[in-house]
């Protein structure tokens, strides 16, 4: 058994003479204490031995020259290929430094008490770094899905998406299923994101987030679909509906408009939904009294009288073509009921039929487009479909009115 050393100097010769000693104890008792350890592939495991011996050749460096400190991580971690940072979690490599600190104090017990402090005060510094490592590969994880998260909603915003969408989409971890919406609405001073994202997680919903000037853009998908089934097969409550989600996000956006786009079959098509929403985001200010959160398409007026083609074709190929093609005696009665200002009475005079008969064809309306004349809001959205509706018509030859 060698000498117990006197001098630093001393004590410096023997740890340099016994290190391969201490790195060859280390890897065995990490193999004989850590199951995950030899449940590792050989390189990783070799790495792992790599960061072991490191610290012991650091931690010499430093009993030598302790202003050394802030070196620690690049010297022990810096031996490490980048790939070992994601598959050794940081809690295995706290356990990695507890054993490979043991085994140096059971070596070096002898070695005086200046020793067992150093050794003390160095596996509190090479804890502390490792924590660093891990954070500052979290904040760069962090940072990178930020900048992919804001890359893949400008592409669904501009609906200029390519090949490469689904991959980035898989790369942020999205876990919606199905149909998709988009909601926009104006950004909050101090935005939250993981609020956010955990009050979706609540909803059984999944959102991507992305900040544009002063308006928020969230797009939201429903998550764990089989879940829900499973949910809804036992008699809980049945999965929310889009416009739900939005009531409930809503206070998570600055003062505004709130404005919803349709729901769209997956989020590849999540474009089409995005015009919508922000042509009404656009426009909401002209309704005086519109809800928070609204439709995109109980915007459709005001939307098409700014221009917005999605609006003029959703106001034809929704209302007035169905319509026309139902039944021209719908068509006639929708013009002539709201022509008289929604009067039952001057409708009946003008068609020489009962009000009942009116009522009974306007009820007839609504059961086959979905709409209700009878409302003052859905009226107009009919009157606007009508008139645009007809100008198609006349643009192509048709007669434009019934």
């Amino acid at each position: 058994m060698a000498t117990k050393p006197k001098t630093k100097a001393e004590t410096l010769a023997w740890l340099r003479t016994i290190a391969g000693e201490l790195a060859t104890a280390t890897l065995k008792r990490l193999e004989d204490t850590l199951p995950w350890y030899g449940d590792m592939p050989p390189s990783r495991r070799s790495a792992v031995g790599l960061v072991a011996q490191a610290g012991i050749s650091s931690f010499i460096a430093w009993f030598d020259d302790p202003r050394s400190t802030p070196w620690i991580a690049a010297d022990v971690f810096g031996a490490a290929p980048r790939e070992l940072l994601r598959s050794v979690s940081l809690q295995q490599t706290l356990q990695l430094i507890r054993v490979t600190v043991e085994v140096v104090e059971d070596r070096v017990k002898d070695g005086g008490e200046p020793l067992r402090e150093a050794i003390l005060l160095y596996s509190r510094e090479i804890a502390f770094a490792a924590a660093d490592v891990y954070a500052r590969a979290a904040e760069a994880r962090g940072l990178w899905d930020a900048r992919l998260e804001a890359l893949v909603v400008d592409s669904i915003l501009s609906g200029e998406a390519d090949d490469e969408l689904p991959s980035r989409i898989a790369a942020l971890g999205w876990h919606g299923h199905g149909e998709v919406a988009v909601l926009v609405g104006t950004a909050p001073k101090q935005l939250d994101v993981d609020h956010v994202r955990r009050a979706a997680r609540h909803m059984h919903a999944d959102v991507l987030i992305g900040v544009q000037g002063n308006r928020l853009v969230l797009v939201i998908g429903r998550a764990d679909p089989l879940a829900r089934e499973t949910e809804e097969s036992i008699g809980t409550a049945p999965a929310l509906t889009f416009m739900e989600i939005a009531a409930q996000l809503e206070p998570h956006f600055g003062q505004g408009h709130l404005v919803l786009g349709h729901a769209v079959p997956n989020l590849v098509d999540a474009s089409k939904s995005a015009k919508a929403a922000l042509a009404g985001f656009a426009v909401a200010r002209s309704w005086r009294n519109a809800p928070r959160p609204v439709h995109a398409d109980d915007l459709l007026p005001e939307r098409a009288l700014a221009g917005d083609p999605l609006a003029r074709a959703t106001l034809v190929h929704r209302i007035y073509r169905p319509l026309r093609a139902h039944s021209t005696e719908l068509l006639t009665t929708l013009w002539s009921y709201l022509d008289n200002g929604r009067s039952l009475e001057a409708t009946a005079r003008e068609l020489f039929v009962h009000p009942n008969t009116v009522r009974y064809r306007l009820k007839r309306v609504s059961d086959v487009i979905g709409w209700d004349a009878t409302g003052a809001r859905e009226a107009l959205i009919l009157q606007s479909a009508l008139i645009i509706g007809s100008m198609s018509d006349h643009e192509h030859g048709a007669p434009r009115r019934p």
